[in-house]
Order: C-alpha cells, then sequence, then structure tokens
C-alpha cells in the first residue's frame, strides 16, 4: 500500500478560504434536496405524470448521490481531493443547467440524476479535505461549523424555494443551487490544497454492487406506494435488492481494499456514530419533504407560508449545532444526543395531534421543538465521523457517513412516502383497490387534482380529511423510531470516553 502523500500544511488564510469552498457546497447540496421537494406540486400541475415520475425528481437525486459517496470517498483518497472536489461542484453546477432546461419530466428526472452523482463527489472530497487540513480541538468547531451550514442548506431551501416558484417558476428553485456550488469551485480552485490517503485497488465491484442494491431498493419502495406489496415488481425489486445485497457482501469480505470495511460494524462505537444520521432522518430529514408536498398540494397553502413553517422547522439548524459542540464538552455528546433525540420525538407527537388541521399558529411552536431536537446531534455528528479512524483514512469514513446520511435520507424519504400512500389509501373509499392505491400515491406526493380526477366521487375536503388522518399516523409512527433511536444511541455510546470527539486520532 502506498504511503499518505506527505504537502505542505496550508497557511491559516487558505484554511478558511477552503473552509468557505466546502461550505459553500455543503449549503447547496441540501438546499437543492430540500427545494426541488417544494417544486414538485407544480410540476405535478404542469406535466402529465406518474406518481412515481414525481417521487424520481427527488428521489433520483438522493439515490445517485447516497449511493456513490463510498465510492467519491475511495476516489478522493487515491485520486486527490482537491480534484474530485472541483470535478463534483463544476459537474454539479453543469447538471444544474440541464435540469433547468429540461423539455420533458423524464429529463429532469435523469439530470437530477447527475446532480447526485456531482454532489457525491463534492461533498465526500470536501470533508476528507476538511479532516486533513485541520487538527486538534479546532476540527471540532470545523465541522461543527459544516453541520450548521448544511442545517442552514435545509433550513433555507424551502423558503427560497417558495419565494422563487412564485416570482419565477419552478426553473428558478433549482438553479440557486447551481449558482452556490459554481462560487464553491472558484474559491476551491484557488484555496484548496491537494491531499491524498490510502491509496489501495480500486474497488470497482464493490461500487457497481452496493449502487444497484439501493437503486432496487428504492424503486421497490417507489412501487410499494403506488401498487402494493402484493404486485409483481415490487416482489421482484425486493428480491433483487436482497440478491444484490448478498453479492455486495460477498464481494467486500474479499477484496484487499473494500470499498467498506464491514469489519468497522463490530465497533459498538462506530455503529452508534451511523445511528445518528439514521434518526435525524426519520425525526426531521423526511419532514422537509413530506410536509410541503402535503401543505401545498392537498391543503393549497401558499408557497410562502410553507416555506415560513419550513424555515421554522429548520431554523434551531442554524444556531444550536454549534452551540452543542460547546455544551458536549460539560455534558458529553451521548447525553446530549440522546436528549436531543428524545425531544424530537415528542415534538412528532405533538405534532400528530394537530395534523388534521394544519394551522400555522399550531405547527411553528411544535416545528420548532422537533428542529431543535434534531439540531443536537447534528452538532456533533460530522466530527464525530471522522474521529473514529486515522486521519489516513478520512475519505472512507466520510464516505461511510455521508453514505449512510445520504442513502439512509433517499430510502427512508422512498419508504416514508409509501407508507404515507398506504396508509392514505386505506382511509380511501369509493372506488377500485387499484384507483384508492394510486390516489394515496397521487396524494402522498401533493397532486390533488390528479387523485380527484380517480375518485370523483369523493369531494376535495374528503380527500384532504383522508391525508391529514394519514399524516397524523406517520407522525406517531415516526416518533416512535426517533424514541427508539434515542434508547439504542444511549446503549452504544454511553462510554465516557466516546462523549465528544477524538481529534487527535
Amino acid at each position: 500500500m502506498a504511503p499518505v502523500s506527505m504537502l505542505p500544511v496550508p497557511s491559516h488564510t487558505q484554511q478558511r478560504w477552503a473552509l468557505l469552498a466546502v461550505c459553500l457546497a455543503a449549503l447547496a447540496l441540501p438546499l437543492s434536496f430540500s427545494a426541488g421537494a417544494v417544486a414538485v406540486p407544480a410540476l405535478a400541475r404542469s406535466a402529465a405524470s406518474s406518481p412515481t415520475a414525481l417521487a424520481w425528481v427527488t428521489n433520483a437525486f438522493m439515490l445517485t448521490f447516497g449511493s456513490l459517496l463510498l465510492a467519491a470517498g475511495g476516489l478522493a483518497d487515491r485520486y486527490g481531493r482537491r480534484r474530485l472536489f472541483l470535478l463534483g461542484t463544476a459537474g454539479f453546477s453543469i447538471a444544474t443547467a440541464v435540469v433547468c432546461l429540461a423539455p420533458t419530466l423524464l429529463w429532469l428526472d435523469l439530470a437530477r440524476g447527475l446532480q447526485g452523482v456531482a454532489a457525491a463527489a463534492a461533498l465526500a472530497s470536501g470533508t476528507a479535505a476538511l479532516a486533513h487540513a485541520w487538527q486538534g480541538p479546532v476540527r471540532a468547531r470545523v465541522f461543527a461549523l459544516l453541520g450548521t451550514t448544511f442545517g442552514a442548506g435545509l433550513a433555507l431551501g424551502p423558503l427560497l424555494a417558495g419565494l422563487l416558484l412564485q416570482a419565477l417558476g419552478w426553473r428558478s428553485v433549482f438553479a440557486a443551487g447551481g449558482v452556490l456550488t459554481l462560487a464553491a469551485f472558484a474559491v476551491g480552485a484557488r484555496a484548496l490544497s491537494e491531499s491524498h490517503g490510502e491509496r489501495g485497488r480500486l474497488d470497482v465491484g464493490g461500487m457497481l454492487g452496493f449502487s444497484l442494491m439501493l437503486a432496487a431498493l428504492t424503486l421497490a419502495l417507489l412501487w410499494l406506494g403506488e401498487f402494493g406489496l402484493h404486485a409483481m415488481r415490487v416482489q421482484l425489486a425486493l428480491l433483487a435488492t436482497l440478491m444484490l445485497g448478498g453479492v455486495f457482501v460477498c464481494i467486500e469480505r474479499l477484496h484487499r481494499s473494500p470499498l467498506l470495511d464491514l469489519s468497522l460494524f463490530s465497533q459498538p462505537a462506530f455503529l452508534g456514530v451511523q445511528l445518528l444520521p439514521v434518526a435525524t432522518c426519520f425525526g426531521y430529514v423526511v419532514l422537509l419533504v413530506v410536509l410541503p408536498l402535503q401543505l401545498l398540494g392537498v391543503h393549497a397553502q401558499s408557497a410562502t407560508l410553507v416555506g415560513l413553517q419550513m424555515l421554522a422547522l429548520s431554523a434551531p439548524m442554524l444556531v444550536l449545532p454549534m452551540l452543542a459542540a460547546r455544551w458536549a464538552e460539560r455534558v458529553g455528546s451521548t447525553r446530549l444526543c440522546t436528549l436531543g433525540l428524545l425531544v424530537c420525538a415528542s415534538g412528532l407527537y405533538l405534532l400528530s395531534r394537530h395534523a388534521s388541521h394544519p394551522s400555522p399558529s399550531q405547527w411553528v411552536p411544535l416545528l420548532m421543538l422537533i428542529g431543535g431536537g434534531t439540531a443536537l446531534p447534528w452538532g456533533l455528528m460530522d466530527g464525530l465521523s471522522v474521529s473514529v479512524v486515522p486521519v489516513q483514512r478520512a475519505g472512507m469514513a466520510a464516505g461511510i457517513f455521508g453514505t449512510v446520511r445520504v442513502a439512509g435520507e433517499g430510502i427512508a424519504l422512498a419508504a416514508v412516502t409509501a407508507l404515507l400512500a398506504l396508509l392514505i389509501g386505506y382511509q380511501l373509499q369509493g372506488a377500485s383497490p387499484a384507483s384508492l392505491a394510486r390516489a394515496g400515491a397521487y396524494l402522498a406526493t401533493g397532486a390533488h387534482a390528479q387523485a380527484q380526477a380517480l375518485l370523483p366521487a369523493m369531494s376535495g375536503a374528503q380527500l384532504q380529511q383522508a391525508s391529514a388522518e394519514a399524516l397524523a399516523i406517520l407522525l406517531r409512527v415516526l416518533a416512535l423510531l426517533t424514541a427508539a433511536c434515542a434508547v439504542l444511541l444511549h446503549l452504544l455510546l454511553r462510554r465516557p470516553a466516546l462523549a465528544v470527539i477524538r481529534t487527535d486520532s
């Protein structure tokens, strides 16, 4: 195995500019995710499409983003983190232009997939570059800032999307992320210094196996919401997922330089770190997509009003992650993360009690409670992700954590959307089971008009009520999952030695 490159340590000023470049990219990527979700109801009104095609507007981006982060981390270590960061940011800007010029929904979905490829390259290489450039206690603050920036992208996405949607149309919603990554490319080209990690043999089989496994699982979940579990295509997709998963595990066990070091998952601390993004996904990230679709498409609230409510959900991300890094030094990160997840679970349950009548005056305080609970672990998990391995393997560590975070978000989003569609379908009546399932899938993606066309015997108020009752059940399920994650996290990370980030690894 080749030695790690020994490059000159960049100056403090250059480090700060490099941090700015990575933060600009970190701001653009979640903004593209959350803002894109707000644009889906507008696309549903302007294009004749199936629920699956509409869901791919978000899932195509999340699928390629999540499935390629592991590969991007390994490529960054092998070929250079600066080089891959510049390729990723430039590629994202180009793919964004294709999205804005897409003549059909199919072309838009394909371009969103290309955005995810570029996003994986930019995020994995950028976080690995920061882990190389910053050492000691300051690294914890740098990664807390990165987490805050990522949260700011999620927070500002729906509000910015609502304003752009009303003023300039849906294409402008996607353009905002491309402008930010173009700025990240310009800053990074001048400030980022090149660095490498361990250069083992490239695991091409692992890359293909992992990506195909996630693709099959995502497709199965999307079809599940539209066609039900008994559909042949759903069962075949689930079978393909299991087979590809087995092939991937076999490849990783036999490869000398595996894409994913499976032995790491035998360590409780490593498992606990990977659980954090899963927990925040169930309790927070999926809401950034599910709630706007319901409020915009089903309850006909204005884009600006929905954006303000989503801002209330994500506003704590602008402040609390940085504070959490300081509080953890006194309280311990395990207690702080567990407390945050329990607060989030409480907020989800309370919100479920007001789902039938989504009034902003009732929703805003509860959304802030959910966001505040999520923001506490959010400020710690990025630093923890690179603290459990030596800095020479920072690319792989960033890739594993980023994969769990983004792939988990994509899978959870598909699963939650499918569950919501099934729950809505159970609340509907007056048509064949196939029509009810399809109408439920349409309502889950905010396509109220298409659902009304399938069920002319039901009034708009009845469709709204069915969606609201299904949403209430979904929120209770998410509250239960988040609370369970909090208990498991406490068991895995309860030792004080793991309380905060070991930045001297």
